[in-house]
């Protein structure tokens, strides 16, 4: 596609995009994020040094396929040349639709070498940085900024003008600055404040955890787009109803837990099978059992057995036992009865539509 969402005839006028995250925007969350109406998804943000040294384990990062786009690779440093080095390698090796620039992560290995929000405390660093990625790709490049990198450099308009006038077709803004890092909440306001202020479109980041904050961040801050990011852990059904709250059409509800732990196990599945060793995509898929059982009952105990299992097979024979003790059913093998991600989207709207 190699454009933005906004320039698509028939595109929702409000995308919904899944956030670069680290360990959890992986290829099979992207997909299920999809399938449940996320717009736009982006990768796992990557370090623009381990692109340009051809680095083994930053190319697994930068992996997708077709039926994932439009998606974005979202990149971090803070050298101009060697981000537009990376920029142009992305651009040739994967070609996805857009690079992303990483303003915004308050993680402090990545702060320390001055990347993430890091680049925050030097705007002129920003603008350098934006201008050099713009220069080395024919690709639209988006920004996704903090407020600041503390409340003594919080500005988001200045943020967002310096990479808009570098090239930036695109800012998304987490209106938190990076001492904040996820504390107290998102000042939506900033968004607000930000879209009145630049010709390119801004996205809307931060807080958003159900339906109805999708819409009202929409409505109060007149945002573009809105980013979900840790709304969507262990749930990635918010797209769909967040699309229904946009829509003024009825929301789903949650699902019931039967349905809950088919979608977990669909997720575990696929992740699995894209990594080539099933015991290390286990072990890396437990934080997203802990989210996936988050809220339901007996959830600590539940959690402490699937913690200790290393084995896809395992995990659905754990999550089989606690449905038959919940009295949900009592045959082996049924979580495959909601298998499909359609299956599941119209056991949502039937379980909870106009809740």
């Amino acid at each position: 596609m190699n454009t933005l969402p906004f320039e698509i005839p028939g595109n929702p006028a409000t995308p919904l995009f899944l956030a670069p995250q680290a360990g959890v925007s992986e290829a099979p969350f992207r997909r299920l994020c999809r399938e449940f109406g996320a717009d736009v998804v982006l990768t796992e943000f990557v370090s623009a040094e381990g692109i340009v040294r051809h680095n083994e384990r930053t190319a697994r990062y930068l992996r997708f396929d077709d039926d994932e786009r439009p998606i974005g690779v979202q990149i971090f440093g803070a050298d101009p040349a060697c981000m537009a080095e990376a920029a142009a390698l992305v651009t040739e090796t994967y070609a996805p639709d857009f690079v992303d620039i990483n303003f915004g992560c308050p993680v402090k290995k990545v702060v320390k070498r001055n990347g993430g929000s890091g680049c925050l405390r030097d705007l002129n660093l920003v603008g350098r940085i934006v201008e050099a990625v713009a220069g080395a790709t024919a690709l639209p490049v988006t920004t996704k900024i903090r407020s600041g990198f503390d409340e003594a450099t919080r500005d988001p308009v200045a943020i967002g003008r310096v990479c808009a006038e570098a090239g930036a077709r695109m800012v998304t803004l987490h209106p938190r600055t990076r001492a904040d890092m996820y504390s107290g909440s998102a000042r939506w306001e900033e968004i607000a404040a930000l879209g009145g202020s630049l010709e390119v479109p801004v996205i809307g980041n931060g807080d958003v955890r159900s339906g109805e904050d999708a819409r009202r961040m929409r409505d109060e801050t007149g945002c573009r787009g809105i980013m979900i990011a840790r709304g969507s852990h262990g749930a990635p059904w918010l797209f769909r109803q967040s699309r229904a709250a946009l829509n003024g059409d009825p929301v789903p509800g949650e699902p019931d837990i039967a349905t809950r732990f088919s979608i977990c196990m669909r997720h575990a599945d696929n992740a699995a099978a894209y990594e080539d060793n099933p015991d290390k995509a286990v072990r890396e898929f437990r934080k997203h059992l802990a989210w996936y059982t988050k809220g339901i009952p007996g959830g600590r105990s539940l959690r402490q057995t699937l913690f200790r299992i290393e084995d896809a097979g395992e995990v659905r024979a754990v999550l089989e036992d606690y449905l038959r003790r919940q009295g949900v059913f009592t045959g082996p093998g049924q979580l495959y009865r909601y298998d499909s991600v359609g299956a599941a989207r119209d056991r949502l709207e039937f379980a909870g539509a106009g809740r």
